[in-house]
């Protein structure tokens, strides 16, 4: 299910391990090379927003889903990720080598005159990608090199230096256009609706009775997503001819119906796992989508 990852988390399924004191440590900072961050048995990165910010210099083709857009990577690009928005990142060729880093918003709270999230490659509504030609593509190695050579020094200022080289990152990729080569989609409707229908299907199989479906209705999945819930709706009616609530209540009695027959939770257990606050509306709500009751349905 889509939610918002933690940075304990991403140390988790990155590395198996957490730094000492991260709890303590508000204003976080480390940096990592892309190659030595896949686990054998690694999960397939999730669509999420994350707790922190990160920032990526990738080396090889991919596809950067970011908010509504699919954003196709041919070559070396910077990319700008913040908390507010939810992403994931799909290679598409067999280069999975770069650097990336990862900090907390106290990490500049200090430092910078304007709030972070002004930064057009921080804003919600902005542009996350910047295509980098072989010069710049060199600049930013050397750059995360030097990340790299200081997070692991004994100065003692080095954190003000490390901000330094971040903050020469965001600036050096200011000087650079955007880029604006969207992933092919028929239209801007159709790509909002997968990238709906991708984040609704993530909700699912529910595997324990603890686990619940949270997001159940389109204003959540716009939240999610990033865009105004009356833009959501009309793109998906327009690509599918029904509504979001349509979609997401149409897959809730198909999961009702495989626990209903594949599970002995009793009723109240998959009530409240589909996220239903009480047994008496989801017999309401299953009763009008099949004609039937959920107890009526699991003796056929």
């Amino acid at each position: 299910m889509a939610r918002t990852e933690t940075i304990e988390e991403f140390y988790q399924h990155k590395f198996n391990w957490m730094p000492a004191n991260l709890s303590q440590d508000i204003g976080h900072f480390n940096v990592f090379k892309t190659e030595d961050c896949f686990l054998p048995d690694a999960k397939p990165v999730q669509y999420s927003r994350r707790d922190f910010y990160k920032i990526s210099l990738s080396r090889g083709g991919g596809i950067v889903h970011y908010a509504d857009k699919s954003i196709e990577l041919t070559g070396p690009t910077l990319i700008f990720f913040n908390p507010v928005v939810p992403y994931t990142f799909e290679y598409t060729s067999d280069i999975r080598s770069g650097y990336f880093c990862i900090f907390k918003e106290s990490f500049f709270t200090e430092m910078l005159r304007n709030n972070i999230n002004e930064l057009p490659m921080f804003m919600p509504g902005g542009n996350p990608v910047y295509a980098l030609n072989d010069e710049q593509h060199s600049y930013a190695t050397q750059v995360f090199e030097k990340m790299q050579g200081e997070i692991g020094s004994e100065y003692r200022f080095k954190y003000d230096l490390l901000r330094n080289y971040v903050t020469e990152l965001i600036h050096y990729a200011l000087k650079i256009q955007p880029t604006e080569t969207i992933y092919p989609h028929p239209d801007a409707n159709s790509r909002i609706t997968s990238i709906f229908t991708e984040l609704l299907e993530r909700q699912f199989p529910i595997e324990t009775p603890s686990q619940r479906f949270r997001l159940r209705s389109a204003k959540d999945f716009a939240e999610q997503l990033s865009v105004h819930v009356n833009h959501l709706n009309r793109a998906i009616r327009q690509t599918t001819g029904k509504t979001t609530t349509d979609h997401i209540m149409e897959r809730l009695a198909s999961e009702a119906k495989a626990l209903l027959r594949h599970t002995n939770w009793n009723v109240s257990e998959i009530s409240y796992s589909l996220g239903f606050e009480e047994p008496a509306h989801f017999n309401n709500f299953f009763k009008k989508q099949t004609s039937v009751t959920p107890s009526a349905f699991r003796v056929v």
